[in-house]
């Protein structure tokens, strides 16, 4: 009967399968294998399995920790294809991709990685050579993503100085190559090169930014128009940390300060932030203090220290696809049956793809 059944109907059933079972599926003949490639290329069928989290220790390059949420379980995967003097970016979470760019002063080079197949490429070089630009990711459909570059550095022209750059450029998979399309006022171009991390957000048409100068707040670039405009963060002065964040199709703010509460801030349409939620005050206690970061992706987002302390997960309940449940994941310390060193970790979200990635 499975050897009759339809490419298209077989990958649909394969899609419904947790992560760790499609390279089971793969091995047992030429015809499941390619139904079940299929099915993880098409990142659409994948959103009623919960993303998974991938720790990168931020001093080392080789290798990295990924937690099943399924199973609730830590594994270790090689990464010594991954060259050193470079680090994670953010990720192309449908597409199961690491994005990573060089460090050491050099103008940034960017790169693409798949810790589950071990596929890493370069992309082109930018055509303004920059160090330090923000990043930021859209991706446009389960078979193209862009990636913009903002701000940063220009380079040092002889006898010169460097000055900050104020243009952007995209890159677009679909035909592999950078595009100048935006400019930005100079000291726009100086905040996203000193006070911003490279998580990004895109919304409704806005790619954003969020930046730490003097107090929280988010840079946003409206791509239809090429228009840039700063938006104020709740409670901007006052929090110890804060991240951009997707839900539902919205821009979220996830901030805490020090003693206080962890909130959940959505821009609603007429520009103002609405509470949506709180972290429970038992998970809280047990978990905020110190430095936290924090990361998210459609479906989940991320609260952690470092490799040992336990993480709290806010993300779509597996019965109820509208209602969002608070969980708390015990720290990585081992991994099967060896004690891990506590890092101090990097962490992304990405839903896990075996399909051989076209843009590498």
């Amino acid at each position: 009967m499975w050897s009759n059944l339809p490419s298209d109907l077989l990958s649909n059933i394969f899609s419904y399968l947790p992560p760790p079972s499609i390279p089971r599926a793969t091995s047992v003949c030429r015809h499941w294998r390619n139904s079940a490639r299929a099915a993880t290329r098409d990142t659409r069928r994948h959103h009623h399995h919960p993303p998974w989290f991938i720790a990168l220790p931020t001093n080392k390059n080789h290798f990295c920790f990924i937690h099943n949420p399924i199973e609730n379980t830590w594994h270790s995967l090689n990464l010594k294809h991954v060259p050193t003097l470079i680090k994670p970016v953010s990720t192309i979470g449908g597409h199961g991709l690491i994005l990573f760019k060089s460090t050491g002063g050099a103008p940034v080079q960017l790169s693409v990685c798949n810790p589950f197949t071990g596929q890493f490429g370069q992309l082109p070089p930018l055509q303004k050579p920059r160090t330090n630009p923000a990043v930021g990711i859209i991706e446009v459909c389960p078979g193209q993503f862009k990636v913009y570059v903002a701000g940063g550095m220009s380079e040092v022209a002889s006898g010169g100085a460097a000055s900050y750059e104020s243009t952007l450029e995209m890159f677009d998979s679909d035909v592999k190559k950078w595009t100048i399309v935006g400019s930005m006022p100079v000291e726009f171009s100086v905040r996203l090169t000193v006070w911003t991390p490279n998580e990004s957000v895109y919304s409704n048409g806005v790619l954003y930014w969020m930046t730490s100068a003097r107090a929280y707040s988010i840079m946003g670039f409206k791509l239809d128009t090429n228009k840039w405009r700063e938006f104020s963060v709740p409670m901007g002065y006052m929090l110890e940390f804060a991240a951009l964040v997707p839900r539902n199709g919205q821009l979220v703010v996830v901030g805490g300060s020090h003693g206080g509460d962890v909130v959940v801030w959505e821009l609603g349409e007429g520009g103002e932030w609405n509470v949506i939620e709180r972290m429970p005050v038992e998970l809280r206690k047990r978990f905020v203090g110190g430095s936290v970061k924090c990361v998210g992706i459609e479906g989940g987002v991320c609260l952690y220290r470092d490799m040992a302390s336990g993480m709290v997960v806010w993300r779509r309940g597996r019965n109820c696809k509208d209602r969002w449940e608070w969980n708390w994941i015990k720290g990585c310390n081992r991994v099967s049956g060896r004690h891990i060193e506590n890092y101090p970790i990097k962490g992304v979200f990405l839903h896990p793809n075996l399909a051989s990635s076209p843009f590498i």
